[in-house]
C-alpha cells in the first residue's frame, strides 16, 4: 500500500546566465554545465549533507555528444558529489527540465525519495552531427551528416508529413491559426527584451543566476536592450517567404543549465532552510504536432483543475517563449489568463531556450518570484515539439 502522499518542497533554484549558439558558454561542455549548477545548488545550502540527496534527474534534449552517457551521473561525479548519489537522465524534449522537477517531486511525494535535485542542461553550440551507420561496410557513395542542434532528423518514412515540418513552420501555422501579426509579435519580442534587461537592472536574478567557473558572462547573452520595433521589423522572415517569424521574434539557439533543490518536511528540517513555494500539481498533454505550440492550453486547464486553482488567483505565470506567435496563440485561446502576469521578467525571446535546461528555468523563476512575493500561486508551462506540453502549479 502507498502511504499517503507527502508535501513537496522547492528549497532553492539556481541557473546559469543562458548563452548564445557559439557565444560566451559555447567552449564549455555541457555535462560541466550540469555540474556546475548542482555544485552551487549544494554550496548554497550548507546545512545539506550531500549523501542526503537520493536521487538527481536532469533533462536533456539532445544526448547525442558530451551530453551521453547519462548527464544526470555525470554531473554528480564531476560535481564531486558522493559517489553514492544516483543520476537519471530524462527527456521530453523542450520540456525536459520540467520533466526532471515532475519526476523528482512525485518521487518524494511517494517516499522513494526526501531530498532531490532536479534540473536540465543544453549545449546547443556543442551538439555534434551525426552519421547514420551504412547498411554495408565500406559504402561507395557519401554519406548525409546530420545536425543534432534542433528539430527533426532521421525521420520514420511513416511518419505523416504534416507532423515533421519544421518547428518555424508549425509555428507559422499557430499563428495563423489565431491571426495573429507580425506587428504583435514584435511588440511581445521588444518586451521580453525590455522585461528581462530591467530585471538583470534591478538585480531580481541576483539570487538565481550562478557564474560559470572560467566564463565573464555577468548576464543573459541574447538580451538587447537597444532593439527596437523599428529594427525587429526590419528583419526577414525566418522560415516561409510570406510569413511572419524572424529571428528577432523567436527564441535564440542557447547553452546554459538549471537546478532546483526539492524535498520533504523531514529533508527540509535537515536542510536548515525556508522553502522559495510548495508544488500543488503538475500535467501533461498531447496535441497533433504540427500543432504543438498550442500544446499548453490543455496543459494549463488540465493542471489548474487538478490544483483546484482559478486562472484569475495566479500571481505570476511563466510561459516558455519558444515563439512570440506560440505565445501570443496560447493567451489568445485562455482568455482567462491574466497577460499583465505573464514573463514578468522577460522570456525566453530575450534570455534563450536551452531546450533541457528552459522546464527547470521557468519552474525556478515562478519559484523566486513567489518567495519575493511572500505568498501566491504561480504557473509554469511550455509547448514541447512532436505535439505535448507540461504545466506546474506552485504556491507559497
Amino acid at each position: 500500500m502507498i502511504e499517503q502522499s507527502r508535501d513537496v518542497y522547492i528549497v532553492d533554484a539556481v541557473r546559469t546566465p543562458f548563452g548564445r549558439y557559439g557565444g560566451a558558454l559555447s567552449g564549455v561542455r555541457p555535462d560541466d554545465l550540469a555540474a556546475g549548477v548542482l555544485r552551487a545548488l549544494v554550496e548554497r545550502s550548507p546545512g545539506l549533507d550531500p549523501a542526503r540527496i537520493d536521487d538527481v534527474l536532469f533533462g536533456n534534449a539532445n544526448g547525442a555528444g558530451e551530453d551521453n552517457r547519462n548527464v544526470a551521473r555525470m554531473a554528480v561525479l564531476l560535481a564531486g558529489l558522493p559517489v553514492s548519489v544516483p543520476g537519471a537522465t530524462v527527456n521530453r524534449l523542450c520540456g525536459s527540465g520540467m520533466e526532471a522537477v515532475v519526476q523528482a517531486a512525485r518521487a518524494i511525494a511517494l517516499g522513494d525519495a526526501s531530498v532531490a535535485v532536479a534540473g536540465g542542461v543544453e549545449s546547443m553550440s556543442r551538439a555534434p552531427w551525426v552519421l547514420q551507420k551504412p547498411d554495408r561496410p565500406y559504402p561507395a557513395r557519401d554519406q548525409q551528416l546530420h545536425s543534432t542542434t534542433l528539430g527533426w532528423r532521421m525521420v520514420n518514412p511513416r511518419m505523416p508529413g504534416e507532423w515533421t515540418i519544421p518547428l518555424g513552420e508549425s509555428a507559422e501555422l499557430v499563428g495563423a491559426k489565431y491571426g495573429v501579426t507580425r506587428a504583435e509579435q514584435d511588440a511581445f519580442a521588444l518586451a521580453s527584451h525590455t522585461n528581462a534587461a530591467a530585471a538583470w537592472r534591478d538585480g531580481l536574478y541576483g539570487g538565481e543566476v550562478v557564474a560559470v567557473d572560467g566564463v565573464d558572462l555577468p548576464r543573459d547573452e541574447g538580451i538587447r536592450d537597444t532593439t527596437s520595433l523599428d529594427a525587429l521589423a526590419k528583419l526577414k522572415p525566418a522560415f516561409l517567404p510570406d510569413g511572419t517569424i524572424t529571428a528577432g521574434n523567436a527564441s535564440p539557439l542557447s547553452d546554459g543549465a538549471s537546478a532546483l533543490l526539492l524535498a520533504d518536511e523531514e529533508g527540509l528540517a535537515a536542510i536548515g532552510r525556508e522553502p522559495l513555494a510548495r508544488v500543488r500539481a503538475a500535467a501533461v498533454t498531447g496535441i497533433e504536432p504540427q500543432y504543438f505550440g498550442l500544446g499548453p492550453v490543455d496543459a494549463i486547464r488540465k493542471v489548474l483543475t487538478k490544483a483546484r486553482v482559478d486562472a484569475a488567483d495566479l500571481r505570476t505565470i511563466e510561459l516558455n517563449e519558444a515563439y512570440a506567435a506560440q505565445v501570443l496563440s496560447c493567451l489568445a485561446a485562455l482568455p482567462e489568463l491574466d497577460r499583465s502576469v505573464v514573463n514578468p521578467r522577460g522570456g525566453a525571446i530575450a534570455i534563450g531556450h536551452p531546450l533541457g535546461a528552459s522546464g527547470a528555468r521557468v519552474a525556478g523563476a515562478v519559484a523566486h518570484q513567489l518567495a519575493a512575493a511572500g505568498t501566491g500561486t504561480g504557473l509554469a508551462a511550455l509547448c514541447i515539439g512532436v505535439g505535448q506540453a507540461l504545466a506546474l502549479v506552485l504556491e507559497r
